[in-house]
């Protein structure tokens, strides 16, 4: 594995925006020029911008998108640590079923679904919890599921260097279902298979087989 750090490593990668340019960030405080920007959004769309119910409106935007887009804050080494540990087990490490919350960055309209995050180790593991922390490092921000897919996978891949990785996302889009084609069951499924996920057939079909079978 490369000594150079992940975040470098990851940041160089188009796939895997660590930190994008943006308005100043909502989480610190909500930002006047943000609450402005939906002030004047609520006045294009035929809104009185002070009438009871909306005058608090802008500020709560801010601190929603704020929220919402949190992952633009954080590096790699920030969701990971130090939770790392040395360990021989050379059999399949899965995490299933892991909720997950987005922006569409065409709509700005959310999407949700669940992620099934899988790895082979080479000689480490990191800390179960870690695994739905990275999927949501990347998914507040805003996305497409397609390179969602494809950052799950490679961030654990930079992490761990382990013998194979594998990543399922099923998840709903409401911008089709509330505008466009209207479609209410529609469920986009996207996989990224990195190492023997992706080589050996046995261990692609063990994953697939997991990822898709029904739960509880």
């Amino acid at each position: 594995m490369s000594n150079t750090p992940v975040s470098d490593r990851l940041a160089a990668t188009p796939l895997v925006p660590l930190r994008q340019p943006s308005l100043q960030r909502a989480d610190d405080a909500p930002t006047a020029a943000y609450a402005d920007l939906v002030r004047g959004q609520l006045a294009l769309l035929g809104e009185d911008p002070d009438r009871e119910g909306l005058i608090r409106t802008p500020e709560r935007v801010a601190k929603a998108m704020g929220f919402l887009t949190r992952g633009y804050t954080m590096t790699l080494e920030d969701v990971v640590g130090d939770a790392l540990f040395a360990e021989d087990h050379e059999n399949m490490v899965m995490v299933r079923d892991i909720e997950l919350y987005s922006l569409c960055e065409h709509h700005l309209l959310p999407f949700f679904g669940k992620a099934h995050v899988a790895y082979i180790p080479n000689g480490r593991i990191v800390g179960l919890s870690k695994l739905p922390r990275l999927v949501d490092h990347f998914a507040r921000r805003l996305q497409v599921q397609e390179r969602l897919t494809e950052q799950v996978a490679l961030a654990v891949d930079e992490v761990l260097a382990p013998l194979g990785v594998g990543v399922v996302i099923e998840a709903y889009h409401l911008c089709m279902m509330m505008r466009g084609v209207e479609k209410q069951n529609s469920r986009t499924i996207t996989s990224a298979l990195r190492g023997v996920f992706r080589d050996d057939a046995r261990t692609r079909e063990e994953f697939l087989a997991l990822a898709h079978a029904a739960g509880p």
